[in-house]
């Protein structure tokens, strides 16, 4: 009878346990499902490294390039005994992803002693004479979905360049951290591709670097010998926070999956003369000028109704990077509820009311160097409601929607 009553009592505390941590989290907060993912270098381990047996390998990685089992992908590869890693290449940030300067020299692994040559200074497409002997590049990078992250133009010159050389390409792949459904912003302008916008890709793609290589593959007509070594275990639906993996900062202010939710809306705004928070704990949770008065932007931010977002002043001092050492009036992001958070259109929401606020102060024609689509551009200049923008670039989103579908890797 005892047992019995225990038992009850048991089931009873968790059931208010749970529900209290339902009310604490609040409905920004989903209970997630959580999952073993294996990523590509995972498989590769688990296989015996057959798909890469007998080759003369290099390796395009970084820090985020690493087991479930805590190695690197350096090492795994390094002591696979059918494998014989010849070179390393590095993107932006470094190989440790530590640095955020403009070039970054070659150096040389510590632990195995092979030259790690940088794609991030002098060069950002290997040339042939950085390839010689090797017949595979391998690429093991963490991505974060958003179009201008640098990682996947570093993933689409090096393929160029394994096509030009008749080299094999294979790709680790990794989740997309910011889920595999939701694509939105405006598609790049044709003719305006560069390091910083590689291909014709919405703002926010949806894809994993797997996926992305297939379809640079076939829409630049590489016909590159491709071969990707898909995730296990991830589903389109699922945020970082449901593999069961440790998050690594993917560059230095990338630092939490909330960050690189708020990216591809906040992240688009940091070519102005505004500081999107970087030299703070919190890069691209907030943002802000000398220039700009928090308490009263907030007001009319909040007054847009934004779904999943809300909005509060806040002062901050960036110790790095622009405004270093100077005040600044701004604006800390709150997501409230991740399901309904649409990154890209708050950050349209919020450079149409620098417009209409700052039309004097706020550098406005620098906001197109990442959003790169003039008709866009215009709309916001000319101070659109958000709908007639939505609806002027809605048709080349539906076109990628549809042009990525073939690639597309994962349900």
């Amino acid at each position: 009878m005892t047992q019995k009553y225990s038992r009850s009592v048991y089931k009873l505390f968790l059931f208010f346990a749970l529900l209290a941590t339902i009310i604490i989290a609040g409905p920004g907060i989903s209970l997630a499902r959580q999952a073993a993912v294996l990523n590509g270098i995972d498989v590769l381990q688990r296989d015996g490294f057959a798909q890469l047996n007998g080759r003369d390998v290099g390796l395009i990685t970084n820090h985020t390039g690493i087991g479930r089992s805590g190695n690197s992908t350096i090492q795994l590869l390094h002591t696979a005994p059918e494998v014989n890693l010849v070179a390393l290449f590095s993107p932006e940030h470094g190989p440790v992803g530590k640095l955020d300067v403009s070039i970054i020299d070659n150096t040389i692994d510590p632990a195995t002693g092979i030259n790690i040559i940088s794609l991030y200074g002098k060069y950002r497409r290997p040339t042939s004479d950085m390839l010689k002997g090797i017949d595979t590049l391998v690429f093991d990078i963490q991505d974060i979905g958003t179009r201008f992250y640098t990682y996947i133009s570093t993933m689409g010159e090096a393929m160029h360049a394994a096509a030009e050389n008749d080299i094999r390409f294979v790709v680790l792949d990794r989740p997309n951290p910011i889920n595999g459904v939701t694509v939105s912003g405006p598609v790049l302008d044709e003719g305006r591709e560069s390091f910083v916008g590689y291909h014709r890709l919405p703002v926010r793609h949806g894809m994993t670097t797997g996926e992305l290589a297939q379809m640079f593959n076939a829409e630049l007509q590489l016909g590159l010998e491709l071969e990707i070594i898909p995730v296990e275990g991830w589903q389109r639906a699922d945020y970082f926070d449901a593999t069961g993996l440790e998050w690594i900062n993917p560059s230095p202010n990338m630092r939490s999956l909330t960050e690189a939710i708020l990216y591809p809306g906040i992240g688009l705004l940091e070519t102005t003369n505004l500081s999107v928070g970087r030299g703070t704990a919190t890069p691209f949770e907030l943002f802000g000028a000398p220039w700009l008065d928090g308490e009263s932007f907030v007001l009319e931010l909040n007054k847009l109704n934004l779904p999943g977002v809300q909005f509060r002043p806040v002062m901050f001092k960036p110790d790095a990077s622009k405004f270093e050492g100077e005040l600044c009036g701004g604006v800390r992001v709150l997501i409230t509820r991740r399901d309904q958070f649409e990154s890209v259109r708050t950050g349209i929401g919020i450079a149409l009311q620098l417009r209409r606020l700052y039309v004097d102060k706020w550098e406005f024609g620098a906001y197109d160097r990442l959003l790169v689509n003039q008709d866009v551009l215009e709309a916001i200049r000319s101070g659109w409601p958000y709908p007639e923008i939505e609806a002027i670039f809605h048709d080349g989103l539906m076109e990628f929607i549809q042009r990525r579908s073939p690639f597309l890797i994962y349900d």
